[in-house]
């Protein structure tokens, strides 16, 4: 997995969301491998700078931004702050997410709008935020890292969670439209089970999960990142409002 990425992204500047662990840092470190400078946002100050350190060291510049993207001020801000230090932004990438166990029954208004607002009010603030930078970038890119849980409704107990990763695929499509007259292109990934802290499966649990996928294993934030590459790229230049799923053929059975 840490062969030289097929893409390159040389001179371009990155923001990933949700940078300090799993699927995010997976995406930052591949984008620094293939030339380009990452941004990374998160609440752990520790995770982030441990990550900025594993893109300096890959000779790419990092910048970590500690953030609350529940803090509608803050999310709306964070493309400004990046274009300001760095003086460009090109590419986004929407990956910050929370989750919740909650049956039908027991789901708070509160809970509900907890994860809307990371997953989905996020999303949305900060492309909008955005996009004066990616329009000027030429080829600017939005990724949007959403679940099969969208298309699947996940497992019981994950409704705020399922609404708000359908609503990402709502959001990714009609922005496409909104920015594709300037050449921007905005698409979404929806993974399967990924071996991440947020998705930490049970040894029965993660038997009876394999059991679904036709390629008999879990994926790994590599899987996603590599995705993610490919839609940042230039030669990805011609595919905008897609969800690309990335499940290990989950979804085929």
């Amino acid at each position: 997995m840490n062969a030289a990425p097929p893409f390159r992204l040389d001179g371009k500047v990155a923001l990933v969301t949700g940078a300090s662990r799993g699927i995010g840092r997976g995406i930052a470190r591949v984008f620094a491998q293939a030339g380009a400078d990452v941004a990374l946002a998160a609440t752990n100050e520790k995770l982030l700078n441990e990550v900025a350190g594993e893109i300096e060291g890959l000779g790419r510049r990092a910048l970590a931004l500690r953030v609350d993207l529940s803090d509608p001020a803050a999310a709306r801000g964070l493309p400004a702050r990046v274009h300001s230090e760095w003086g460009r932004l090109d590419i986004l990438v929407n990956n910050a997410g929370i989750a919740a166990k909650e049956p039908l029954e027991e789901i708070t208004e509160q809970s509900w709008d907890d994860i809307l607002a990371i997953n989905l009010k996020a999303t949305f603030l900060i492309t909008q935020a955005a996009a004066p930078y990616l329009r000027a970038s030429g080829a600017g890119r939005v990724i949007n890292i959403s679940s099969v849980a969208a298309q699947t409704g996940g497992v019981a107990g994950s409704g705020a969670y399922s609404a708000s990763k359908a609503g990402m695929h709502g959001f990714t499509k009609s922005a496409a439209r909104d920015l594709a007259d300037s050449g921007v292109t905005v698409n979404a990934i929806a993974p399967g089970q990924i071996l991440t802290d947020m998705g930490r499966l049970t040894p029965e649990m993660e038997a009876k999960i394999v059991g679904m996928i036709p390629l008999g294993r879990l994926g790994v934030p590599e899987d996603i990142a590599y995705a993610a590459l490919y839609l940042a790229s230039e030669e990805a230049g011609y595919m905008t409002g897609a969800v690309m799923d990335v499940n290990g053929g989950i979804l085929k059975r």
